[in-house]
């Protein structure tokens, strides 16, 4: 956990950075991935499908943050 996922500052409405940051390292994966086909680098293949891996990982990790804020804010709406 870093301070980013601890801040205050972040429970407006929007979506959590790590959802976003995630889509963008899964679809710069897929595209990774799909140069590595084209070119026959199977380095780059896997390198590819490491990367959306990880974005993935980090989109569920901000919706957790997301869903966690909405909880937090409707406890506070009781």
């Amino acid at each position: 956990m870093n301070d980013r996922d601890i801040r205050d500052d972040d429970t407006g409405t929007g979506i959590d950075e790590d959802r976003t940051e995630g889509s963008l390292k899964q679809t710069g994966g897929k595209l990774k991935e799909g140069a590595g086909k084209l070119f026959g680098d199977e380095k780059m293949k896997r390198e590819g499908q490491a990367q959306q891996g990880e974005g993935k990982l980090q989109n569920a990790w901000g919706s957790l943050k997301d869903k966690a804020r909405e909880t937090m804010r409707d406890d506070d709406d009781i």
